[in-house]
């Protein structure tokens, strides 16, 4: 059955009968998390909330008018249809998890009461913190609750509340709880800003990339991203990109043996956002980022994958950039691989990054056309890839032509690399 809210059933048996109160009336799925509204009607959670923010004030069923929006948990129901599951597991039903309740903004204010409290204990603000973070990572929504009730602000305060001239009693572990809840949240501009022109803020993340915890680490590099992508005045990234130690912290998460996938994953992104600044992209090559991204390249889930060869292509961009990639064995023969098979946004970054390599060199030339970059790129312009896509295509068939094999020279002109295209600078 289709649906993010239907049962598992593999393959459907004809035979089986849901029970229709079992169902959700507005999308006729076997309900998994069954609310009852005002009017005293059952529906699944995702499908109600979705009809009430759509605009809808009425009872999809009775027609009345909802006289509160709020909505009771159903555990009977929801306990029945377990049962049901369990029981019809033979064909192949699942059994559908127990759902986690929404936060009560009354305990969500508590706690973010509790965690901004300088009178509290440093012990009882952790332990609201972590109670926090754990009803962020249970939903969105619970993240956008927390998010609504000031939360940012709060945690801000606490995360570089060593900076405060009036604190006295700065606490290292409050500061890393804060800090691990705050990158769950999303920044504003303004307050990407505040952090972004406070060097003191920005020299304190940096510190915590070198932090004993990866998982700080992490955190640290999570909030570094979040503030380059999230500011928008050049000067003041590249006030951020200009300091060494950023990249070399970023670098190190990276190249760290017991990073997982969250690690990698926010290292790249990191470490993409310190490259949007063209005059301190020698500043990751300093740092050792070419060697590594290749390296560590093949542990990459695919939107990660697409991020990692968007920075190659920038870092290829500067000179260092480009004969530190070169002089990895992996480089050439790794983009030309990945031509067509990540996605047409990773294609774009390969073909990119090889034409600055390929600009570069004859070895490099000679390089790709060995890994086969000729079949890929002919394919490529002959596809239905963007026209920014084969222009890019069109110039590495250019600069390609002498390192041809003799055979191939004869029909190249047919695939429109004989046109002249300023390559992107």
């Amino acid at each position: 059955m289709p649906g993010t809210g239907s049962v598992a059933v593999q393959p459907l048996d004809l035979s089986l009968h849901i029970p229709y109160h079992f169902r959700c009336p507005i999308s006729l799925e076997l309900m998994r998390d069954p609310v009852t509204v005002s009017t005293g009607q059952t529906y699944d959670r995702s499908s109600i909330e979705s009809w009430v923010a759509t605009g809808n004030t009425t009872c999809p069923v009775t027609r009345a008018p909802l006289t509160d929006f709020t909505l009771i948990p159903n555990h009977t129901l929801r306990r029945l249809i377990q049962d049901w599951c369990v029981a019809n597991r033979s064909y192949g039903v699942e059994r559908i998890p127990t759902p986690k309740q929404p936060a009560e903004p009354s305990l969500v204010r508590s706690l973010l009461g509790q965690a901004s409290s300088r009178s509290s204990g440093s012990s009882l603000r952790i332990s609201a913190l972590r109670r926090l973070k754990g009803l962020a990572r249970d939903s969105d929504k619970n993240r956008s609750l927390i998010s609504s009730l000031n939360a940012r602000e709060i945690l801000l305060d606490v995360v570089f509340s060593n900076l405060d001239s009036g604190s006295d009693s700065f606490s290292p572990d409050l500061s890393r709880e804060s800090l691990a809840l705050l990158v769950m949240l999303p920044l504003t501009e303004s307050e990407c800003v505040l952090v972004a022109s406070d060097p003191q803020r920005i020299g304190y993340l940096s510190h915590l990339l070198f932090d004993s915890s990866i998982e700080v680490r992490i955190n640290a590099a999570a909030l570094i991203e979040t503030v380059i992508a999230g500011t928008r005045a050049s000067e003041l990234r590249t006030q951020i990109c200009g300091i060494d130690e950023l990249f070399e912290g970023v670098v190190e998460i990276l190249r760290d043996p017991t990073a997982y996938p969250r690690a990698l994953k926010v290292g790249v992104k990191a470490l993409f956002a310190l490259c949007l600044v063209k005059q301190t992209r020698h500043k990751a090559v300093s740092a050792g980022a070419a060697e590594i991204i290749i390296d560590r390249f093949p542990d990459l889930e695919k939107y990660d994958a697409e991020r990692a060869l968007a920075t190659i292509e920038l870092i290829c961009r500067v000179p260092t950039g480009c004969d530190a990639f070169a002089a990895h064995a992996l480089t050439v023969p790794l983009l030309v691989k990945v031509i067509l098979k990540i996605s047409d946004r990773a294609t774009e970054s390969a073909v990119g990054a090889l034409v600055s390599l390929c600009s570069a060199s004859e070895e490099n030339r000679r390089e790709a056309v060995a890994a086969g970059i000729l079949t890929q790129l002919l394919l490529l312009v002959q596809s239905d890839c963007t026209e920014r896509v084969k222009r890019k295509s069109q110039v590495l068939l250019k600069l390609l032509r002498d390192s041809w094999p003799q055979e191939s020279v004869g029909n190249s002109d047919d695939y429109g690399c004989s046109e002249i295209v300023v390559p992107f600078c």
